[in-house]
């Protein structure tokens, strides 16, 4: 007898539709399954076996055949034991259920029975939304991740007994819905607020103008001046997350199994920082089974790299083309994934080893000070729009009680000014949301100077030694600094702002 199931696949951050064929047959025991599984999808026959045993059925004689289709695409997870389990007990007669050709079974098998969680949920759920299932069935603790998917009925299911109830209809399983208003209110809480940083009103400034442009920042001082406690600050002056921007970040989340249980979907800008000895691998995304690295999962939002030389040249030059690409592709012998990695690259460094460069305290020799900046490659630091000295805060700055600007107050001109941005661009053919991303031909249109602002550009460029990419990251800066200022041109002044921002350029480099 055969019966046919849908289950999902993953490739990538792109879910696939798989049909799942199995027949029963009376002749000699076998259990094959065909369709380029991979070793966790044969495995499922002893969960399975065990599953049917622990709640009371038998495990079929005769000979399973289950084709996995398409046949030409791999199968890898333990996301189809569920709709293996319900093809197996559906072809050999253990259950008998109604018509299933609308349902998507998703979910890992316990030996026991119970239905554990799986990564990729939400992409799974889309696909299968997408190839015109109606009801899908995932582990419960899945289910406020699935309940995002909109358009279809997402049942979540702890067990197998509480699976074939809910199929032969003896009993109802409520569906999982998702609530709007918590995603809403959620966008704008934080722990953290800028309110709290003491001082560095030129940072902050500088910070201001990162958000509005999304452009990078390489924030330069010696230790203690509040480098770290800026950079993490800056999720909260962000523009809060777009629904279509917070669907994105958790399906990379979900594939890369770090989305927090119970979590439907992700309302704040990432903010990842990782460690200075991560790999390669570890940055871009990789594997066998290519998942997400460090700079997909700061996809609409930040990526801080604290300390910047002590990451190794391998690492930090792999974030030369995702920085100018927005997405990172992976090719493996038989598979090749993309990811997008739209994010803004914070940077923090100390001016020298010891890092008391310029106070009068450093102990460095020459040599080392010229050895440790030229860990930073020119490529690298020409991707960077803004390169802001943080000083030392003063006692006085300290003790000040006066509760300093906060992040909503921030965040609104951010918004405003973004807002122009994106008005700019609605006609474009390259339709683009920040200033950071425009490419040369929107920079020729959109950021055309006056003779006096050319005059001062000329002079920093020659002066400088800037490269031609220098030269338009410039311009894409006073772009930003003239939406902040609500100018439809950019002026004499906001060039000069712009070229101020990558004084480190003539200081240190």
């Amino acid at each position: 007898m055969l019966q046919t199931v849908y289950s999902a696949g993953l490739n990538g951050v792109d879910g696939f539709i798989v049909t799942v064929e199995c027949n029963c047959s009376n002749r000699l025991p076998k259990f094959d399954v065909v369709g380029l599984p991979d070793a966790a999808v044969k495995e499922a026959r002893e969960r399975i076996k065990a599953a049917l045993e622990n709640n009371g059925y038998e495990f079929p004689e005769g000979e399973i055949t289950v084709n996995m289709a398409p046949a030409d695409r791999k199968k890898q997870g333990s996301a189809f034991d569920t709709a293996l389990f319900v093809g197996l007990i559906g072809s050999s007669g253990i259950v008998s259920f109604g018509d299933v050709d609308d349902c998507c079974f998703i979910g890992e098998l316990s030996l026991s029975g119970d239905i554990r969680p799986v990564s990729g949920v939400l992409c799974m759920c889309i696909a299968a939304r997408d190839a015109g299932k109606k009801r899908i069935f995932v582990p419960a603790a899945n289910a406020a991740e699935a309940s995002v998917t909109d358009g279809v009925k997402v049942y979540g299911v702890k067990n197998v007994k509480e699976l074939v109830s809910a199929l032969s209809g003896e009993t109802e399983i409520e569906p999982a819905v998702f609530d709007m208003s918590i995603f809403e209110k959620n966008r704008y809480s934080s722990a953290i607020d800028f309110s709290d940083v003491k001082g560095q009103a030129k940072a902050k400034r500088a910070l201001e103008i990162a958000a509005a442009g999304g452009h990078n920042v390489l924030l330069i001082g010696p230790p203690g001046t509040g480098k770290s406690m800026l950079a993490k600050r800056i999720p909260t002056i962000l523009p809060p997350l777009t629904f279509a921007e917070a669907i994105e970040t958790t399906k990379l989340h979900s594939v890369a199994g770090v989305l927090p249980e119970n979590i439907s979907l992700l309302t704040a800008r990432p903010f990842r920082s990782p460690h200075h000895t991560l790999s390669p691998v570890a940055l871009a995304g990789g594997g066998s089974n290519p998942v997400p690295g460090e700079i997909s999962l700061a996809h609409n939002g930040v990526l801080f790299l604290d300390e910047l030389p002590e990451f190794s040249k391998q690492s930090t030059e792999v974030l030369r083309q995702p920085l100018e690409d927005r997405q990172v592709t992976i090719t493996r012998a038989l598979n090749r994934v993309t990811f997008p990695c739209s994010f803004m690259l914070v940077a923090a460094m100390n001016p020298c080893r010891c890092g008391y460069y310029g106070t009068g305290k450093c102990t460095c020799r020459e040599k080392d000070i010229k050895d440790y900046l030229q860990k930073i490659s020119g490529p690298l630091l020409d991707r960077i729009d803004i390169q802001i000295e943080v000083s030392s805060v003063s006692f006085d700055e300290l003790s000040d009680r006066e509760q300093g600007e906060s992040s909503a107050q921030i965040r609104e001109r951010v918004t405003a000014a973004r807002s122009r941005a994106v008005e700019r661009f609605k006609d474009d053919p390259d339709r683009i949301y920040s200033n950071a991303t425009m490419t040369p031909s929107q920079i020729r249109k959109y950021c055309r100077l006056d003779a006096k602002a050319s005059a001062i550009l000329r002079g920093a460029f020659d002066s400088m030694g800037l490269s031609a990419r220098g030269h338009d990251r410039i311009l894409r800066v006073a772009r930003t600094v003239a939406d902040l200022d609500g100018s439809e041109n950019i002026q004499a002044k906001h060039v000069a702002e712009a070229i101020q921002l990558r004084s480190l350029d003539r200081k240190y480099w």
